[in-house]
């Protein structure tokens, strides 16, 4: 989208702009490193205070600033400065105009408490064969990713997918408010942010705000086998259609049978549908991908895309960074880098993916935090531990206080374990141990920063 500074000081409800009012932005971005010439900076306060970096997106080509308090000089010559009251309110403001451009283009919106961005990839891919397709980068799914995804969509999109993520009661809402989705895809309700919603229930409550945000002549996509989905229909007055995976529900309109994982966890799957049926090869990992891909099919069959393009649309998407992402070192070290975000529910399906490596020696697991459980934040850590034990993992490594239930459990059935406060006392202790012929999972919360673990280990041995 592109606006001038006046009009960015009109949509937005800012004061009259501050040099050349018609200074024209083009792109639009809160991080000054990424700024694009000719672009807008928007200057939010956060863990950092976006005005100390308005001189350096400046300097980088920006041309027009949205403030919400007096920086140290003018704009340069060209520029322009905004002064809005609330840089998040401005945002929001900016995509509701950005959203109004679109017109009748396809609005997907995604939340669930596990796989949002790997069904935003999907569902893109699935439509792209017949749509021309923006998506949101990365995991913008908050207050400031959603308005910016939205503007950053060529005019000529005919579909937009976004993730919509939650802390709070009334996230999905406010979001939903801002995108005015068409399609509603709720991947799961598990217990990701369990502690600040109030549990699953409290869970459910807040992903369900996008599903009543489609109207009638909505979309929505749920799995049949996921025990909330039941509640969440009921809170939609808009066309649902479920989903399923080796299951002979009657009410899913679309089914993965004959699931199989070749050895570097890559799932092949027939899918049917009453739209058809086509075999599908998936480049993404896990099994857990499965279902995604499913969801991902019924957008795209429902907006008229032809099955057999769906299944070629599916096949071209790449694991997302840190996202099970599969490397087998020059030594034969099979890496598992699953580290961006951990919760009981994608943390189980990283410790099934590694239960089916196949390599000749052992199984090795770095597991940090799951953070933001709340007062579930034991049992679903002694959960983790129980489950590593089943599946025989031969030697773990904890990171963090709240891991602790971890590794008593997974001790008390004989795994090796080792308990470690941080990233880097971990990458110590699973490269002191870790040999040729092994698999090892990384998988933890996002603060954890298990990143360094999964990076130090895919480069150490090539």
């Amino acid at each position: 989208m592109e606006l001038t500074a006046l009009e960015l000081a009109t949509i937005a409800g800012g004061s009259a702009p501050l040099g050349d009012a018609s200074a024209r932005a083009t792109s639009f971005t809160i991080d000054s490193r990424l700024i694009e010439a000719d672009g807008c900076f928007v200057a939010l306060v956060g863990d950092r205070d976006g005005h100390d970096y308005v001189r350096d997106a400046f300097a980088r080509g920006a041309r027009v600033a949205i403030v919400t308090r007096p920086v140290t000089g003018d704009p340069p010559p060209g520029g322009a400065i905004v002064k809005v009251d609330n840089a998040y309110d401005a945002l929001a403001a900016l995509g509701r105009a950005a959203r109004a451009a679109l017109g009748d283009a396809i609005v997907v919106g995604i939340t669930g408490s596990a796989g949002k961005t790997g069904t935003k990839d999907l569902i893109a891919a699935a439509l792209s064969p017949k749509f021309s397709v923006h998506a949101s980068r990365e995991s913008y799914n908050n207050e400031a990713g959603v308005p910016l995804t939205l503007l950053a969509a060529p005019t000529a999109s005919e579909a937009v997918v976004l993730e919509m993520g939650a802390r709070a009661p009334g996230d999905i809402a406010v979001l939903s408010l801002i995108a005015r989705p068409t399609v509603g895809v709720i991947t799961n309700i598990g217990l990701a942010h369990a502690g600040p919603l109030g549990g699953r229930a409290g869970v459910a409550k807040v992903k369900g705000e996008l599903l009543e945000a489609l109207d009638s002549s909505g979309l929505a996509v749920l799995d049949a086998r996921d025990p909330a989905t039941p509640g969440l229909v009921a809170r939609t007055t808009a066309e649902v259609v479920l989903v399923s995976v080796d299951d002979d529900t009657d009410t899913a309109a679309v089914r993965a049978r004959a699931v199989m994982l070749d050895g570097d966890l890559r799932p092949r799957f027939r899918l049917e549908s009453r739209w058809g049926n086509a075999d599908v090869a998936l480049a993404v990992r896990g099994a857990h991908q499965v279902v995604n891909a499913t969801l991902a099919a019924a957008v795209a069959l429902a907006s008229g895309v032809a099955v057999d393009d769906v299944a070629a649309g599916l096949a071209t998407v790449e694991p997302a960074k840190w996202r099970m992402e599969i490397d087998r070192t020059a030594n034969g070290v099979v890496v598992l880098d699953d580290a961006y975000n951990a919760n009981p529910g994608s943390m189980a399906a990283a410790l099934e993916a590694l239960a089916r490596v196949d390599v000749p020696g052992r199984r090795l697991a770095v597991l940090g935090e799951m953070r933001e459980l709340g007062e579930l934040s034991e049992a679903e850590h002694a959960a983790v531990g129980d489950l590593a034990g089943s599946i025989a993992v031969d030697a773990l490594v904890t990171v963090g206080p709240a891991a602790a239930p971890i590794a008593e459990r997974a001790r008390a059935v004989g795994v090796a374990v080792t308990e470690v406060p941080d990233a880097a006392t971990a990458l110590d202790a699973v490269m002191s141990y870790v040999a040729a012929g092994d698999a090892v999972l990384v998988k933890g919360s996002r603060a954890v920063g298990l990143e360094l673990v999964a990076i130090a280990l895919r480069g150490s041995a090539r």
